[in-house]
């Protein structure tokens, strides 16, 4: 399944590729940490974007578009950037880990765990890109 980014379509794409991908599954086996994506406005993107994905052994166990993240205590992890950047990670312009380093993905969470899990990183991505069809 495929998707235009970005959706809710896109993101239950997402949550069913994570969840159906072997490759991924052993990849991410030891990873425990949930996500929150903040994207923020530029000049394609009017609004600001938000989506929540709890990720656990190589599993998505809830994906969520624009959640009310008032109701729920805070992620092991938010990751914040401008849509321009979050689009060039996904076209494969702009690698996620740079994209860290340079502050142009910020990261709220422990870096270190990151740092240490950069293959499950680069494998998300890889995931992410491949439900990507087509880009707004």
């Amino acid at each position: 399944m495929s998707a235009t980014f970005p959706s809710e379509e896109w993101l239950k794409a997402l949550q069913e590729k994570i969840n159906s991908d072997e490759k991924h599954r052993q990849i991410a086996k030891d990873w425990e940490g949930d996500l929150l994506f903040i994207i923020e406005p530029d000049e394609t993107l009017k609004d600001r974007l938000t989506f929540y994905l709890d990720l656990f052994h190589g599993t998505c166990r809830a994906a969520e578009y624009n959640p009310d993240t008032s109701t729920r205590p805070a992620p092991a992890f938010t990751l914040t950037s401008s849509y321009k950047n979050i689009v060039e990670v996904l076209n494969g312009k702009l690698n996620p880990v740079t994209a860290m380093m340079t502050q142009k993905l910020k990261v709220t969470g422990n870096m270190g765990y990151l740092m240490r899990n950069v293959p499950v990183v680069l494998d998300f991505v890889r995931c992410a890109g491949e439900v990507t069809d087509e880009i707004l």
